[in-house]
């Protein structure tokens, strides 16, 4: 690892983003549709290896459940409007139509309603009826407040996700949350982030999550880096936290843990670069909320928008670019990686010729800086 001064009191290391490398092809192709997109996490396995974020922009109920029959994880925010509001429809509304110069005010009014335990009941449930796996998300911030209420629903997955989370989160002003206590006590695998170095990472790995979040979510949504002065590119992020799943794997005697790709994912080149990168799967935002099932209708913006004391995200546009089944799977409707994105990764992967996403992270890559 090649550092670098920067003045003569800090060194660096040169970090690179998705858009700074690309695939090399091998010197073996295949058959696209040979290539097996399949993902498994502890007990459930997946038909493709993405995830929706908890964003009330991309996911509702109804979404979450369409997300799972397309052969996907829809992830459903359990802070958001939806555990709320009875019927936050109408909220959407105001939200596509309100000015960019109030748009902060008036999300952090809405996010003022207080969150309800039966409506978390409701919604978790109405997705497990449906048949697909139930997956909720709290921030660290509210887990202890909410987790027993969301246990009692009943989850598959449990996703604990923060612009950053450690193994425990101090708080002055409640219950610290210890993650490595947390997970003990619980049934249920927990995916928790984000995380962007490799002591971070390995520090949740041995909390016992199942899988690591990477990056810091929002993507185009969010200003962290404007406003708190953080960031990482995601591809040294990646490589990093993948180091610190490999050693864990030797640590632990054999547990893996998943690396999941948060962030930044815009296109399907993205999506191509995370995987190579070391990741097992990547976590959506903004690209699946051009979907036209997405309760943004094509808008979006991510919890970090509406924060009460400082906001640090961004109500955007993205536009619709197809159902979420022709965003996934196609057909493609435009050369610019929006839309049939399990297509486009099939393709790569087959250019390269590997048939398992798990090995694809063996690609050669190279700079494009």
């Amino acid at each position: 690892m090649i550092e670098h001064d920067i003045g003569m009191a800090k060194r660096a290391t040169r970090g690179y983003g998705l858009d700074d490398i690309a695939v090399v092809p091998s010197r073996r192709t295949r058959d696209p549709e040979d290539v097996s997109l399949d993902w498994t996490i502890d007990a459930f396995t997946f038909k493709i290896p993405v995830i929706a974020a908890p964003m009330d922009s991309v996911m509702s109920p109804e979404t979450a459940i369409a997300m799972g029959k397309l052969g996907g994880l829809g992830v459903l925010n359990l802070e958001g409007l939806w555990t709320r509001y009875d019927d936050p429809s109408s909220l959407f509304d105001e939200l596509r139509s309100v000015p960019a110069e109030t748009v902060t005010s008036h999300l952090q009014k809405l996010y003022q309603e207080p969150i309800k335990p039966e409506l978390i009941t409701a919604r978790l449930d109405q997705i497990r009826q449906a048949g697909v796996p139930v997956a909720g998300a709290l921030s660290p911030q509210r887990t202890k407040e909410f987790s027993d209420v969301v246990l009692s629903a009943g989850v598959d997955l449990f996703v604990i996700r923060g612009t950053t989370v450690s193994a425990e989160h101090v708080s002055s002003n409640g219950q610290p949350l210890n993650l490595k206590e947390f997970i003990y006590e619980l049934d249920v695998p927990v995916i928790v982030g984000g995380a962007a170095s490799y002591s971070a990472a390995l520090h949740l790995m041995r909390t016992g999550a199942a899988g690591v979040l990477v990056g810091f979510g929002g993507g185009s949504a969010s200003s962290t880096r404007l406003t708190l002065g953080i960031h990482a590119p995601m591809v040294t992020a990646i490589s990093d936290v993948a180091a610190a799943r490999r050693d864990y794997l030797d640590e632990s005697g054999g547990r893996y843990v998943h690396v999941i790709a948060d962030g930044g994912l815009g296109s399907s080149g993205n999506i191509v670069a995370a995987l190579a990168s070391g990741s097992d799967a990547v976590m959506l935002g903004s690209t699946l909320a051009r979907a036209s099932e997405a309760p943004g209708g094509g808008w979006h913006w991510g919890p970090e928008a509406h924060h009460p004391k400082l906001p640090r995200g961004n109500r955007v546009e993205v536009g619709v670019a197809g159902s979420l089944e022709e965003v996934l799977f196609g057909p493609a409707h435009a050369a610019d990686g929006r839309t049939n994105l399990m297509g486009a990764l099939r393709h790569s992967m087959a250019t390269c010729g590997y048939t398992d996403v798990k090995d694809f992270q063996r690609v050669d890559v190279t700079t494009t800086c």
